[in-house]
């Protein structure tokens, strides 16, 4: 139990139903629509779309979604990949003769034909009990009526005002002279209610076709894109059901999507800290960190060489969460020092010698939903559809333009992709849908997440307070709640670490207790949502 003298908040509990999630608008939707007899999927949709609103730095219709779902009383785990794929036209040669010679982040051509509403549609006629006519009316009305910007909503969005300055069209809609709106400024997107208005009565043929999709076509056609109203009629169907991954760890099994999404990393870092014995320092040690960074630091590096969309290429998941593979990894981990070179992605020999919304829902059945939804980057593209009220995303930056690379753009190809969310089992039950956001970080957050509460016996809500850290381009970057002497003892070890100006992502987590019929709900106060049930 945390120490009531000192500031924090404490884990929500609840007995019918819970919700976690980034906003506390959405949390409140999502159980206005437990209440009103949807289930747990219809909660999720409806807090995400909500979010796609009134948080629209991190999210919005125009980006991805990933999903996964444990019916109440299944021991089966239910993923569903919502990621969209690159124009028919998208070649490195197009590319290269438009001229470029790497992805750029605001560009047309790294905008993937969005998934969000294709997924939203998929998971509401296969698990859904209210429609998508009723579960998005609260989204409907923040669009036209307006929310009042909240404190991580402001600071995100200031962060952002370089990139909608270069769109005529974003500037227009998100910018008051040049400027982020205020923070508590009432903020209203017309173009977008009428356009989630069609979606609710249409269904996705109403994002996908029509109106919507030209207006989307014509807006990145302008700016140099290869789209056409084709690829957006084939991206009503992208959406689809796949095999989920896992690793047996301590005493749970953990699910993540498989490729093109970054999960299979969270499961290579736990395959690696598992084999390892609990550090007696504790979890705020040197020790704890360092091995946490270097299983993080191989598993990246495995995922810049391998992470590609496996209906392309072949991703070698099966040998990557070997358990000889990864006790090969954690037999490299040198608690006395920092590997000062990796060994070639795939290789364990060192002689060889290289911004998201995620949000839980489980209702009193005990359906259980993960659910991630992003533009990636900060407004994605930064390039808005201006009559459809549609950013979008930026996914595409995630690919290559290098001939043979696995991650190299084709048509119709889906980018590395960074949103996951995670789902912990035991027992043949859901026990946990749980995430962490922040783009890369993702697969660390995730992990430091469930060693906290799993493995030093953390709450929830602890876990998900609990100060973070990131390898990234060589440095390690910490937060601030990291003590001195630890960030002195890392860099002792090799490491070479830099204090950052945001936190590492945020996250939310739903624990149910079967033991005691309750649920407990963490968010992250990196954010400003809540955690609420009832």
């Amino acid at each position: 139990m945390r120490d009531f003298h000192l500031p924090g908040r404490s884990a929500a509990y609840g007995t019918n139903g819970m919700a976690a999630t980034s906003m506390p608008q959405a949390t409140l939707v999502a159980l206005d629509i437990l209440r009103a007899g949807g289930n747990a999927m219809d909660a999720a949709i409806a807090a995400c779309a909500v979010q796609c609103v009134i948080e629209p730095a991190s999210t919005g219709i125009g980006g991805d979604n990933f999903c996964l779902y444990v019916p109440a009383g299944s021991s089966k785990v239910i993923a569903l990949n919502g990621s969209g794929r690159a124009p028919i036209a998208a070649t490195p040669e197009a590319l290269r003769a438009a001229g470029l010679t790497k992805m750029v982040n605001t560009s047309a051509h790294s905008v993937t034909i969005p998934g969000a509403v294709s997924a939203w549609d998929l998971l509401n006629r296969t698990h859904g009990k209210l429609g998508l006519d009723r579960i998005l009316q609260a989204a409907i009305r923040y669009a036209e009526e307006g929310f009042a910007i909240s404190p991580r909503v402001a600071w995100d969005w200031e962060g952002s005002v370089g990139k909608l300055s270069k769109n005529p069209a974003s500037a227009r809609r998100f910018l008051r002279d040049g400027e982020a709106p205020k923070l508590g400024t009432r903020f209203v997107q017309p173009e977008l209610a009428k356009t989630l208005r069609a979606i609710a009565a249409h269904g996705k043929k109403a994002f996908y076709e029509g109106e919507v999709a030209a207006d989307i076509v014509a807006t990145l056609r302008a700016a140099g894109g290869l789209h056409t109203e084709e690829d957006f009629a084939l991206g009503a169907d992208v959406a689809e059901f796949v095999d989920p991954i896992s690793i047996k760890w301590r005493d749970v099994e953990v699910f993540q999507c498989p490729p093109n999404g970054s999960g299979m990393h969270v499961l290579q870092i736990l395959g690696m800290i598992g084999k390892l014995p609990t550090p007696e320092q504790g979890p705020l040690s040197a020790e704890r960190f360092h091995r946490h960074i270097e299983a993080a630091r191989l598993a990246y590096r495995d995922r810049d060489a391998f992470l590609a969309d496996p209906s392309m290429v072949d991703v070698p998941v099966e040998k990557l969460l070997s358990d000889e593979y990864l006790g090969r990894l954690a037999a490299l981990i040198d608690d006395e020092r920092a590997m000062p070179e990796l060994p070639p992605a795939g290789e364990s020999d060192l002689a060889k010698h290289k911004d998201t919304v995620y949000l839980c829902v489980v209702d009193k059945d005990g359906n259980a939903v993960s659910f991630i939804n992003s533009l990636f980057e900060g407004f994605g593209s930064g390039i808005l559809a201006e009559g459809a009220g549609v950013m979008l995303q930026n996914r595409g930056f995630g690919f290559r333009i290098e001939d043979g690379h696995p991650n190299c753009i084709a048509p119709r190809k889906r980018p590395l992709h960074t949103i996951i969310p995670g789902m912990v089992m035991k027992d043949g039950q859901a026990i946990m849908p749980y995430g962490v956001m922040g783009g890369r970080f993702q697969p660390t957050g995730q992990t430091l997440f469930l060693a906290n509460h799993f493995e030093f016996g953390m709450d929830v809500q602890e876990a998900i307070d609990f100060p973070r850290l990131m390898p990234q381009d060589g440095k390690v970057q910490i937060e601030r709640g990291i003590p001195g002497q630890v960030v002195d003892r890392l860099n002792r070890l090799g490491h070479d670490c830099t204090l950052i100006d945001k936190p590492h992502g945020g996250g939310q987590a739903i624990y149910i207790d079967r033991e005691k019929g309750c649920l407990v709900g963490g968010s992250d106060p990196r954010k400003d949502g809540c955690a609420m049930g009832y």
